[in-house]
C-alpha cells in the first residue's frame, strides 16, 4: 500500500509528560518511520504511513495517553513526501507562537515510590526521586519549551547514570527534566537559625522525625513553597504554632501517611478518596470522626478537617518514619504568598524551630489546592498545586490577546488568546506590598513563558482594588468588569454555556454599578451583558471595612433599620456586645451615613445572623461566621423565615425580626439556611433560564447542598473556585463585549 507523509500537530499538555517517548514507542510498535519534536505549540510528528496505519496511530495516541498528558487539539495534514529510514526524536523547534500547556506539579508516582523504599535501588531514600510521570513541573520552569536548560534543574549537571536514563527513549526517565540522584541532584540540609547542622544525608530525615516527636515546629521546603509542620497529635505543639503564628482558631490542614490513616480521622466516601489519592493530591475537606488522636486545637469547634496525603519523596520519608499525622500549613504571613526561599522565610523567624531546606530553586511559588465534595460534585476552593496553571477552552474565539487581573481577595490572574485561557495558581490577598509584588511576578511569569503581550487588560471596577490600580497604572488599554457579572461569566465559560442564564452571585462584597457594595445579586446574563433583576435590600455597613471582621456591626445596623434608636434598649447578644457609648456613636453614624456604605451582601447577612445568635461577634479569619453557622445546622428542622420579594427587591428585615424571637439557636440557624434557598427558588421561578451559582458564599457546604437539593439542575463551577479565584476567567470572557 502507498505510504504518504503526514504532519500531526498536537496541542495541550504534551511537554514534560513523556509524550515524545510515548510517540516513539507507538511508532516502533507500528513499524513507522519519521520524527517527533517539541515546539512552541506542542508536539509535532512527521510520519510516513498508509491511511490505515495513520488511523491506527491516531487512535492509539488518543487511547493510551501518558498519565500527565492531555490533548486540546490534534491536526493532521498531508505534506510533501519525505524519505525516512527510521523513527527519531529530534531537537526542539522554538519558532512559532507559544500555545503549549505548562504541566502542573503532581505527586510522586507509584513506580518512584517503590524505588524510594527499595534498598536495592540506587535512589533508595533519595528525597528528590522523580520520572517522566511525576514530580515538579510548573514550580521549576523559567521558559518554554519545557527543557532542562529552561528550568531550575539547569543548576545540576547529570551524572553518567542519569544521563543514560535521560537519553534512552525506552526509559521511564527519558527527558524527565527534574531527574537526579545522590551523585548529581538536589540535596537536603537542616538549619537551626542560620546555621546548617553538620549531619550526614542519611541522618537528616531521622533527625527531623526526632524533632517532630519532641514537639518542635519545622519549616519544610516542598514543591511550591514551605510548610510549617508539627505533630498534629501534640496539643502543646499545635497550640505553640497557633500562638507564634497569631492564628487563634483558623483550622489547619493535616497531612497523613496514607489513605488508611486518613480513614482513622475522617469519614471518607468514594469520591473523596479518589481526590485524596489522585496525582494532584489536594487538601480535601472531610467530616471528622469523633475521638481521634488529632489535637482538638487543629480545627477548634469544627467538625470538618482538611486532610491530604504526602505528595513528595520528602513527605513520604518523614511520614513513613514518624507514622503520625502532621499539621502542614502554608509558611506565610496571613493572607500573603507562600514563602519560597530562605530570604522570604526570614519574616517567620520565631515561628519555626528548624528549617528542612533543599537547594533546588522554586521559580514559581504554588500553594496547596483545596477541594470538597458537595452532593456528588467537586467544588474547588483554592486552585493551585496539581491543577494550575489551569487551561480553559472557550466556546468562542477571542478577538484580542487579553490579560485579566482578577479581584483583590483570593487573587489569580489570567491570559487569553484564540480560544484558550491560562489561569495562574492562587496568589492570595493583595493587602500588602509583598503580595502585590508576587502578583506582579505572576503576570510577568505568564507573559514571559508564553511570549505574551496583551492588547487589552481587564480589571475589577472597584477603584480601591490593588489589581485595578495596577491595571490603570501599568497599561493604556484597560476595561473594568462588574465583579458579580465576572463571577457568573467564569462559570459559563467553564461549562461552555451559550445563551442567557439566571446568575446568582452571593459573596461578601463587590463594587456595584451604582457605587454601592453588592453581594446578594440575581442577574440575567449572557456574553454580551447583564441585567440586575433582583437583589437583597441595601443595609448600612457601620465602619466600612472594619465590619468585615466584626459581625456585630452589621447586625447592629439591621437592628437600627428595624427599630431605629429604640434598638439600643433591646436585650440581645448584639446589643450586649457594645458599650452604651458605642451604641450611641454608631446610631449617629447609621443615621447620618457616616463611614457606612450601603450593601446588599449575603456574606454580611451571614455575619449579622451569627452576631444576633451570639455565635460570633468578632472574627479572627475570613468566613469564620459561615463555618460556625454550618456547625449548628440541623437537617431535621423544617420551615423557613419570612422575606418580601417585590419588584426586584428582596427585603430580609422580616427574617431578622423572626430570628430575634427564636429561642432555639439550632432552629434559627437551620431556618436561616432554608430561607436563603427559598429566596433563590422564588426568583428562579420567574425566569425560564438555567440557574448558575457563584460567589464566595457558595463555598458554604450546607447552603450549596440545600440549593442543589431544591434545584438539582443548578450549575456550579467545579474546576474553578466559586470565590474570587474565578473572577479572572470571567473578566477574560467579558473582553468580548462590544460596549
Amino acid at each position: 500500500m502507498q505510504h504518504d507523509t503526514y504532519k500531526i500537530l498536537i496541542n495541550g499538555t504534551v511537554q514534560g509528560v513523556g509524550f515524545r517517548p510515548f510517540i516513539y514507542q507507538l511508532a516502533t510498535q507500528f513499524s513507522l518511520v519519521g520524527t517527533v519534536s517539541n515546539g512552541p505549540g506542542g508536539v509535532e510528528i512527521i510520519i510516513n504511513a498508509t491511511s490505515v496505519e495513520l488511523e491506527n496511530l491516531l487512535s492509539s495516541i488518543e487511547a493510551k495517553l501518558p498519565p500527565l498528558a492531555s490533548i486540546d487539539k490534534l491536526l493532521t495534514i498531508q505534506v510533501d513526501f519525505t524519505d525516512f529510514t527510521d523513527f527519531t526524536i529530534i531537537n526542539t523547534n522554538e519558532e512559532g507562537k507559544r500555545t503549549v500547556r505548562i504541566p502542573p506539579d503532581v505527586s510522586i508516582c507509584n513506580a518512584c515510590e517503590e524505588e524510594l523504599f527499595d534498598p536495592n535501588d540506587r535512589r533508595y531514600g533519595y528525597p528528590f526521586i522523580t520520572c517522566t510521570h511525576c514530580g515538579v513541573r510548573y514550580s521549576i520552569i523559567k521558559e518554554l519549551p519545557y527543557d532542562r536548560i529552561n528550568t531550575s534543574m539547569a543548576d545540576f549537571k547529570m551524572c553518567k547514570a542519569c544521563e543514560e536514563e535521560y537519553s534512552n527513549p525506552l526509559d521511564r526517565r527519558y527527558h524527565a527534566q527534574p531527574i537526579g540522584c545522590y551523585d548529581c541532584g538536589p540535596t537536603l540540609r537542616l538549619y537551626k537559625g542560620k546555621e546548617i547542622l553538620d549531619i550526614s544525608r542519611d541522618e537528616i530525615i531521622d533527625t527531623c522525625v526526632t524533632l517532630l516527636e519532641e514537639g518542635k515546629i519545622l519549616a519544610v521546603k516542598g514543591v511550591g513553597g514551605y510548610h510549617l509542620m508539627c505533630d498534629a497529635t501534640n496539643d502543646e505543639a499545635v497550640q505553640r504554632l497557633r500562638e507564634r503564628k497569631k492564628r487563634p482558631s483558623k483550622p489547619y490542614a493535616v497531612m497523613v501517611p496514607d489513605v488508611q490513616s486518613a480513614k482513622l480521622f475522617a469519614s471518607i466516601n468514594t469520591q473523596e478518596e479518589m481526590l485524596l489519592t489522585s496525582k494532584e493530591r489536594p487538601i480535601v475537606l472531610l467530616d471528622m470522626i469523633d475521638d481521634t488522636d488529632i489535637s482538638e486545637y487543629v480545627a477548634p469547634n469544627l467538625s470538618r478537617i482538611g486532610l491530604f496525603l504526602p505528595y513528595t519523596p520528602v513527605h513520604l520519608l518523614l511520614l513513613k518514619k514518624l507514622q503520625k499525622p502532621l499539621v502542614a500549613t502554608s509558611a506565610n504571613v496571613t493572607d500573603e504568598p507562600i514563602c519560597t526561599n530562605l530570604d522570604s522565610l526570614e519574616k517567620l523567624e520565631g515561628i519555626y524551630d528548624y528549617v528542612l531546606d533543599h537547594n533546588r530553586i522554586i521559580v514559581n511559588g504554588c500553594d496547596d489546592s483545596v477541594l470538597m465534595i458537595v452532593k456528588g460534585q467537586a467544588v474547588t476552593l483554592r486552585r493551585a498545586r496539581g491543577y494550575a496553571p489551569a487551561s480553559i477552552r472557550l466556546p468562542f474565539v477571542l478577538e484580542k490577546n487579553v490579560l485579566a487581573l482578577g479581584a483583590n481577595q483570593k487573587s489569580t490572574i489570567a491570559i487569553g488568546f484564540d480560544k484558550d485561557v491560562i489561569l495562574s495558581p492562587h496568589i492570595g490577598d493583595l493587602n500588602t506590598l509583598d503580595s502585590v509584588d508576587y502578583f506582579e511576578k505572576n503576570i510577568q511569569t505568564l507573559e514571559r513563558i508564553y511570549d505574551f503581550k496583551p492588547d487589552i487588560v481587564m480589571h475589577d471596577k472597584h477603584p480601591n482594588y490593588e489589581s485595578t490600580k495596577y491595571a490603570l497604572h501599568h497599561y493604556e488599554n484597560t476595561k473594568g468588569v462588574q465583579h458579580h457579572y465576572a463571577h457568573i461569566l467564569g462559570v459559563m465559560a467553564e461549562k461552555q454555556m451559550i445563551g442567557k442564564v439566571l446568575g446568582v452571585a452571593f459573596d461578601g462584597t463587590g463594587y456595584g454599578d451604582d457605587g454601592n457594595l453588592w453581594g446578594g445579586e440575581f442577574m440575567v446574563c449572557d456574553y454580551n451583558g447583564f441585567e440586575r433583576v433582583a437583589h437583597i435590600n441595601y443595609f448600612k455597613i457601620l465602619g466600612g471595612t472594619k465590619a468585615i471582621k466584626e459581625p456585630k456591626r452589621v447586625a447592629l445596623s439591621l437592628l437600627f433599620d428595624l427599630y431605629g434608636e429604640e434598638a439600643i434598649t433591646l436585650e440581645n447578644p448584639t446589643i450586649k456586645a457594645f458599650s452604651p457609648s458605642e451604641l450611641k456613636t454608631y446610631f449617629i453614624a447609621w443615621q447620618k451615613g457616616l463611614n457606612s456604605p450601603l450593601s446588599s451582601s449575603i456574606g454580611r447577612l451571614f455575619d449579622a445572623v451569627s452576631s444576633l445568635l451570639d455565635v460570633c461577634q468578632v472574627m479572627s479569619f475570613e468566613g469564620q461566621s459561615g463555618m460556625m453557622l454550618e456547625e449548628l445546622y440541623d437537617d431535621s428542622v423544617e420551615g423557613h423565615y419570612t422575606f418580601d420579594y417585590k419588584d426586584g427587591y428582596i427585603d430580609v428585615l422580616p427574617l431578622v425580626k423572626e430570628i430575634l424571637l427564636e429561642t432555639d439557636m439550632t432552629v434559627a440557624v437551620s431556618k436561616f439556611f432554608h430561607t436563603l434557598v427559598e429566596i433563590i427558588s422564588a426568583v428562579h421561578k420567574k425566569y425560564d433560564l438555567a440557574l448558575v451559582l457563584s460567589g464566595g458564599v457558595f463555598q458554604n457546604r450546607v447552603l450549596l447542598a440545600l440549593v442543589i437539593q431544591k434545584i438539582p439542575n443548578a450549575i456550579i463551577s467545579n474546576t474553578m473556585p466559586p470565590n474570587d479565584g474565578g473572577i479572572a476567567l470571567g473578566q477574560i470572557v467579558a473582553s468580548m463585549q462590544k460596549n
